[in-house]
């Protein structure tokens, strides 16, 4: 896949997204309108989509049907949106731009912003559960089972007390912790994203360690890529704040390693991630494709 099909695919999944939560997110009403707005501001009209496009990609692997998957990947991005509200917070990387526009708290307001982030999570839940996602209930289960161990203690959440943890630390964080953390803060979702395909389609145990092993170096090479973004990026590339960390003294990928080695990791990750993908030939040309994309994008 060429870097202008992939473009395209992922503006098409992106639209399809977009059009998937536009249902499951309805215009607000009644006294917790306000609630709704501020869910939907969150998650309409913006982003890569990246997460809800490896759903999107691994069950296309595995013939899911298009509904099914779309179900999927809205939830998966639902959470994904919950934790950059909560991230965005005064409490944690106290930012005020996002995707470009006003973080949620300063949109509406810290009340607001964390009950939209709670709200975010848990229908997340709720649309999994639902017989539209899949009709065997055993499936919906490991997927509520899977998304769940991503984004709690020791996944998302644990990993963003680790990066508190980092803040606090500076440059006594080593390269061990900093790895683990991001596996766990931004690799864990990834990897539940690319999983979640799978699980849909009944791949083989096989098939879903070849995913979840992709899934891993690409995560790991994502969180470096956004490491180099804050050192070198530009606000209106990236359409959030840059040189956050070395602001705040926190040990990131290139803190530690320096910017070229930091570079020449990341490569390292994507050829090994590529190399994952063997086992399913030309079907995979998109998570290959993606998994470039993760190191050269700008944003």
């Amino acid at each position: 896949m060429t870097t202008n099909d992939l473009a395209t695919a992922m503006k098409l999944a992106a639209d399809d997204i977009e059009r998937t939560l536009e249902r499951l997110l309805p215009p607000p009403v009644g006294p917790e309108a306000r609630l709704a707005e501020a869910m939907r501001y969150a998650t309409l009209g913006g982003g890569k989509r990246l997460r809800p496009f490896l759903t999107l990609e691994t069950a296309g692997i595995f013939d899911v049907k298009r509904g099914c998957a779309l179900r999927a990947a809205a939830a998966v991005e639902c959470v994904h949106c919950y934790s950059l509200v909560h991230d965005d917070l005064p409490a944690m990387d106290d930012d005020d731009l996002r995707r470009g526009k006003p973080t949620v708290h300063k949109a509406f307001d810290e009340a607001t912003a964390v009950l939209a982030g709670d709200a975010l999570l848990t229908y997340a839940f709720e649309i999994l559960s639902g017989s539209e996602t899949h009709d065997d209930p055993r499936v919906r289960l490991e997927l509520v089972a899977i998304l769940a161990q991503a984004s709690g203690p020791h996944g998302m959440v644990g990993g963003q007390m680790a990066d508190l943890a980092a803040e606090a630390a500076g440059e006594d964080y080593d390269l061990g912790q900093v790895t683990r953390m991001q596996k766990m803060k931004t690799g864990a979702l990834i990897q539940a994203a690319a999983e979640a395909g799978a699980v849909l389609g009944r791949a083989s145990p096989e098939a879903r360690a070849a995913l979840r092993a992709y899934a891993h170096d690409v995560g790991l090479a994502f969180q470096i890529a956004d490491d180099l973004l804050d050192v070198e990026g530009r606000i209106e590339e990236t359409g959030k704040a840059v040189a956050k960390d070395a602001d705040r003294g926190k040990a990131t990928f290139v803190s530690i390693v320096g910017v070229e080695r930091a570079r020449a990791q990341s490569a390292r990750l994507i050829d090994q991630a590529i190399g994952h993908l063997a086992l399913f030939g030309e079907r995979a040309s998109g998570l290959a494709a993606l998994a470039r994309f993760v190191i050269e994008r700008k944003s």
